[in-house]
């Protein structure tokens, strides 16, 4: 399927995306193959050390305090209580207002600090206000910005406007990178993933992401290997990596296991570090530290024994 896309504003001429229909049971026998595969202890032990040091620990919710924000910055620079002096993980992310305290908090330790921007998690909101959040967090230290389509504009098929305000958070971005997210489960169907995708490469996000975390459903296998196979094409015709963010539902040291293969099976193992792929689900690394532990100690840890997140 080949769009011509025609700018809302004033970014030029029209242009074509290429967006090839998604075959629906293809996609869930594929993605359910990568739930079934065997992996050997070391490999296993290996893999959950990655995928904490690939994660994003987020606070986002409306009774977010100072405090909250100090221990989760805490946590994600000593995210393993199972290898003591282990990596941090990728980033935390919060709302715009914590970006200059993350900031401080993290200094030094390799913490990358994001921010979600663009009227999160709605993206209902003017333009000119959503540029004006996107930089001010930026001047504040943000290092990444996580922005949220207007799935509205999208359903609505004005695809050209979804564009010309991708293109215009990431210019606003300045030295910061961008982060997509489509909010996969209001997309509605696999093609509208695809497209999506597509677009939110064409102008310009470093990473798309699957979900805000306040719908349902957020992240699943068959939602991320859509989005995995487009930054396969776009990297092909372009020569250009994006990098993929599932958010959202990710609970088990197992699932994460599942997403690890695929990316790697389907991008290659270029694509396995924190630079080009993040989950965000912080209440993963809980189950993570567990599966750690009982791999060092042989056995589980209780829930309340683990460091607070």
């Amino acid at each position: 399927m080949e769009l011509l896309i025609r700018p809302f504003g004033k970014s030029g001429l029209p242009w074509v995306v290429s967006a090839p229909p998604v075959e629906r049971v293809m996609v869930e026998q594929r993605a359910a193959s990568f739930a079934k595969r065997s992996i050997k202890e070391e490999s296993k032990r290996m893999g959950l050390e990655l995928a904490v040091s690939m994660m994003d620990l987020t606070t986002l919710e409306g009774m977010d305090t100072e405090g909250k924000v100090r221990q989760l910055c805490r946590k994600a620079m000593a995210p393993m209580d199972a290898v003591p002096g282990g990596p941090p993980v990728a980033a935390v992310c919060v709302y715009p207002n914590f970006v200059k305290m993350a900031k401080a908090l993290t200094a030094g330790s390799g913490v990358r600090v994001a921010s979600v921007a663009t009227a999160f998690p709605s993206g209902q909101s003017p333009l000119k206000i959503k540029l004006a959040e996107v930089r001010q967090a930026v001047r504040d230290g943000a290092d990444e910005i996580d922005m949220v389509i207007n799935r509205g504009a999208f359903l609505a098929g004005e695809y050209g406007r979804v564009f010309d305000e991708i293109g215009a958070v990431r210019q606003a971005c300045g030295e910061a990178h961008l982060k997509v997210i489509l909010e996969t489960g209001e997309l509605q169907t696999y093609d509208n993933v695809r497209l999506a995708s597509a677009l939110a490469m064409k102008a310009g996000g470093h990473f798309i992401k699957t979900s805000t975390g306040k719908v349902s459903p957020a992240a699943t296998l068959p939602v991320t290997l859509v989005m995995l196979e487009a930054i396969r094409d776009h990297f092909y015709e372009t020569g250009a990596r994006v990098g993929m963010k599932p958010a959202g539902g990710i609970r088990s040291a197992k699932e994460a296991l599942q997403y690890l293969v695929m990316v790697k099976e389907t991008l290659g193992a270029g694509w396995l570090s924190p630079e080009w792929f993040r989950f965000g689900a912080s209440g993963l690394l809980t189950d993570v530290n567990r599966q750690l532990a009982k791999m060092r100690d042989g056995s589980y840890q209780r829930t309340e024994e683990m460091s607070p997140a």
